[in-house]
């Protein structure tokens, strides 16, 4: 690529980036503005920075400024999740779940619930994140037994095997315990509701660690995909790049899941759409992934505030309607980008 080829290259990437962070702005404005009640903008930020204990400051504080962070954050971190995954498995239709994550994060919780009685969404939050991440590692260990070591193939097929035996399980617990059943539900149905400052600040730090780790992969990930004789060549690791990975999705989609319950189709869509417009590169796809799918998670959860208003439809179920539509067509006209 001649220099200024490259440049216009740079400079296209570049004001993409910036136009998905003026969108991702447009997107927080709006979650901390609509709602059951309409509250100007001038005073909503107010109610952010300054709050002085008006009805309006309280439902900013209490309610919006808890699920617009949840939904900035978890939409970044299953984005990030999806496009990992899919570099990781050379699957462009592949998604976190197939390391077990939503798995091991649901049976952990039914268990918490049925066993032990609990009924505290912080105490989901760490059952959660510790039900993904010992998933995603007995995963990593039975695909990663045999002389070709964790190929994609492998992991995929012991991710799916060990999301039915803990969907079984799961299932079977909640018919035995109808208390885990019911508190189940509030977790399960996937949503940024009902969350406070608490469940954010305990997985943030989870979050930020995971976004460090899958960015720093992206130029490792890139020679991986020339394949394994290539990426050595390149200096490559390939074993240590998908174990960093695998340790990126799960502690990036188990901290995301454990907070706000599993969230159908971001991890899958946004990852797909972000190659269909910048192509196969991580440096670019993975920076893009993480803009573009909390504008995603914040756009379904404001639509679900208005589509059902007074009441509200809860975010996953909107991310499945918003997004199904557009994979389908993508499939559909043949665009699927190649990994």
């Amino acid at each position: 690529m001649s220099p200024p080829a490259k440049s216009a290259y740079l400079s296209k990437r570049l004001a993409g980036l910036g136009l998905l962070a003026v969108l991702l702005l447009l997107a927080v404005l709006a979650s901390v503005v609509i709602g059951a009640k309409q509250i100007p903008l001038d005073q909503a930020l107010s109610g952010v920075f300054s709050p002085d204990g008006s009805e309006n400051a309280l439902i900013i504080q209490e309610l919006r400024l808890p699920r617009t962070l949840l939904g900035v954050t978890v939409g970044a971190a299953l984005g990030l999740a999806g496009a990992l995954m899919q570099a990781l498995t050379r699957n462009p239709l592949a998604e976190p779940g197939l390391l077990g994550v939503n798995g091991g994060a649901a049976m952990a919780v039914v268990t918490v619930i049925g066993l032990f009685r609990v009924d505290d969404v912080l105490v989901y939050v760490w059952a959660a994140f510790l039900g993904a991440a010992g998933a995603a590692l007995l995963v990593y260990l039975i695909g990663s037994r045999g002389r070709s070591g964790a190929t994609p193939a492998r992991l995929v097929l012991a991710g799916a095997g060990i999301n039915a035996v803990f969907s079984s399980l799961t299932a079977g617990m909640m018919l035995l315990s109808p208390r885990s059943f019911n508190s189940f539900r509030f977790w399960q149905v996937g949503s940024l509701s009902g969350r406070d400052l608490g469940v954010f600040l305990q997985i943030g730090p989870f979050l930020l660690a995971g976004t460090v780790l899958a960015l720093c992969l992206a130029r490792p990930l890139n020679a991986l995909a020339l394949g394994e004789d290539t990426g050595r060549a390149l200096g490559a690791r390939p074993g240590r790049t998908r174990a960093l990975g695998a340790l990126a999705v799960v502690v990036l989609c188990g901290s995301a899941t454990a907070a706000v319950g599993p969230i159908a189709f971001v991890g899958l869509a946004v990852p797909f759409v972000v190659r269909a417009l910048v192509g196969p590169d991580q440096r670019w796809v993975l920076p893009y992934s993480l803009l573009l799918a909390p504008v995603l998670m914040l756009a379904a959860d404001v639509a679900g505030r208005v589509v059902a208003a007074p009441g509200e439809l809860e975010t996953g179920i909107v991310t499945a309607f918003l997004g199904a539509p557009l994979l389908a067509l993508m499939v559909r006209r043949g665009r699927v980008p190649q990994l």
